[in-house]
């Protein structure tokens, strides 16, 4: 195993130290739960000086394991009060790992407002001033660091809605591009590294040397394999790159499970206007690019760059959540509004899913009308303004309902639902109501067999055989998150039955291990008690594991309502 570097942002100091055994063999989702675990105290403030900010890269990180290079971070959650992990590509991931770091971990709070820059590289650490960088967004950040440091260093910055320590608050990582177009973006975590005034960290693994592989051979031949499930199964070899991830609006449209108007109905009659059919078609028409990876090494390349009417570059990672957010839910029709939402967004630091629903909100309460593109832009610009209104819409959906005395809030543990409504699509809406995290889609992705036939078919509409799902999605997504591997490997892996063994070779020949496919599990079991664990200590009981009342209305066009009891849902983590 590698080391850990701690450093102390009050004193900024840093040092290095061996990873302890009781970590050992843990990247990830799996480090970072178990460290905040250990090392955070329930009960304190997220912003304060007892919280940790910690960065982990999955154990097959800087390996050439296709699609391995997702990074988590992980905090106590300024947003639902409990444990949060967010994870997302771009470069930083597989870096840390060649410079043999296994975690990242930003300790105490500074006194004083002057902001630091880290600079980590084979030679060692530097904490420098960033006060240059101070009220600037992540796009001219990005840009300033690559000019200074070399292109291809990978980035973490937080925007202007971090240094405000806005609950709704992301940190974003440069892509291929240096572009901030990958967000660790759900809970806050923006907000606890603008908290320990750390403006962006520059991670630079130039000289250092390649990963050790216990053996090349066996890596090489179930890497091989691996490849040839993602790029064999009609999600991840080609739904997935033809169309981006926008690829489900239509899909989840015509299964009267897209959200609308604050999830008043699950069909958008203007759905065909911000599908991924129409934004691949604009994408080629403006001479943009539809289909990019996110990081080196991956092999479905759902990501894109999308051009605006002038043909010049408008934003990138421009990803379904997003366009669901400000779009249907929203009723915004115009894909160039919601793409300028989205570069904001990026640009000041916020997690679209939040702020999306926010904006939502927002309408509900009267504060814009519903549908109006321009009005959303002009609310959202506060946030860039350090405005009231952006603060109050920053700090999320919940408290801008509160601020606005709006009673309808799509929320489970304080955090924003996504894009599926949780009473046509079961599977997920299981995973909202009990996962740790608060509502997120990616804990436990029940569309696979709800909607998508992946994994098997399980009725959408019914209770039955959905607990099931969402239990065995939770489990398998943990580990997936410890290895560093994208969510979306998941497709391959469920309509594939050596999927989770090549999976255990890929580690086994990584670390000299005899990991079997029980063992991957287990290992996501302990991640899901660990976390259940912590936010126990938070003060969580059975009451946060439930949807608000708004869902017990049956939603059109199916009329299904949401009626699970609390004892059936305690069922779903008690393993």
């Amino acid at each position: 195993m590698g080391k850990l570097l701690r450093i102390n942002t009050k004193e900024k100091t840093f040092n290095f130290e061996e990873t302890p055994d009781t970590y050992a063999g843990l990247g990830g989702r799996a480090l970072t739960s178990k460290m905040i675990l250990d090392e955070v105290p329930a009960t304190c403030h997220p912003l304060g000086k007892n919280n940790k900010l910690i960065f982990a890269p999955g154990v097959l990180s800087g390996s050439p394991a296709a699609d391995s290079g997702r990074l988590s971070a992980g905090a106590k959650s300024p947003l639902t009060g409990g444990i949060k992990e967010s994870n997302a590509g771009g470069l930083v991931s597989q870096k840390l790992a060649k410079l043999g770091i296994t975690a990242l971990v930003l300790e105490d709070k500074p006194e004083g407002n002057d902001y630091s820059l880290i600079k980590i590289d084979k030679d060692g650490v530097s904490i420098e001033s960033a006060d240059d960088l101070v009220k600037k967004g992540n796009y001219a950040v990005m840009e300033t660091l690559w000019n200074k440091y070399g292109k291809n260093v990978g980035v973490l910055s937080i925007g202007q809605a971090g240094e405000q320590c806005l609950k709704g608050a992301s940190i974003n990582q440069a892509d291929m591009n240096g572009r901030p177009g990958r967000a660790h973006g759900r809970g806050g975590l923006g907000a606890v590294m603008g908290s320990k005034k750390i403006k962006a960290i520059v991670v630079d693994d130039s000289g250092a040397p390649r990963v050790e592989i216990k053996d090349p051979d066996a890596f090489k031949a179930a890497n091989k394999r691996w490849v040839e499930m993602l790029r064999n199964h009609p999600v991840t070899g080609e739904g997935l790159p033809a169309l981006g991830t926008a690829v489900l609006v239509n899909v989840i449209n015509e299964a009267g499970t897209l959200p609308t108007k604050n999830f008043r109905s699950g069909r958008f009659d203007h759905a065909q206007a911000i599908s991924g059919e129409t934004m691949a078609e604009t994408i080629e028409k403006r001479n943009g690019i539809t289909t990019e990876a996110c990081h080196p090494g991956c092999v479905i390349k759902c990501s894109n760059v999308y051009h605006g009417k002038d043909g010049n570059f408008l934003t990138c990672g421009f990803e379904y959540e997003t366009i669901w957010a400000f779009g249907a839910h929203t009723t915004i029709q115009d894909m160039d509004q919601i793409a300028t939402l989205d570069k904001m967004c990026d640009d000041f630091g916020l997690d679209t899913i939040e702020t999306g629903v926010t904006i939502g909100i927002a309408m509900e309460g009267g504060m814009i009308p519903w549908g109006d593109g321009q009005a959303a832009i002009d609310l959202l610009s506060k946030v860039g303004e350090y405005a009231p209104e952006g603060k109050i819409i920053g700090n999320g959906a919940l408290f801008t309902g509160d601020a606005l005395g709006v009673d309808r809030v799509p929320v489970v543990k304080k955090q924003a639902l996504p894009a599926y409504d949780p009473r046509t699509c079961k599977g997920v809406g299981v995973t909202y109501a009990t996962t740790p995290m608060g509502a997120d889609h990616t804990a436990g992705y029940g569309v696979t067999a709800n909607i998508l036939s992946v994994g098997g078919t399980i009725d959408p509409h019914k209770n039955e055989g959905n607990i099931e799902l969402s239990q065995g999605l939770q489990i398998a997504t943990a580990a997936v998150d410890a290895a560093g591997l994208c969510l979306f490997v998941a497709f391959a892996v469920l309509d594939n039955e050596d999927g989770l063994p090549t999976i255990a070779q890929m580690l086994n020949a990584r670390y000299g291990l005899n990991l079997t496919p029980d063992d991957i599990l287990e290992l996501g079991k302990s991640i899901l008690r660990n976390e259940k664990e912590f936010n126990k200590k938070a003060g969580f009981t059975e009451i946060d594991d439930q949807l608000p009342e708004m869902f017990n209305e049956p939603v059109p066009p199916h009329n299904v309502p949401w009626d699970f009891t609390i004892e059936d849902l305690q069922k779903t983590l008690n393993f």
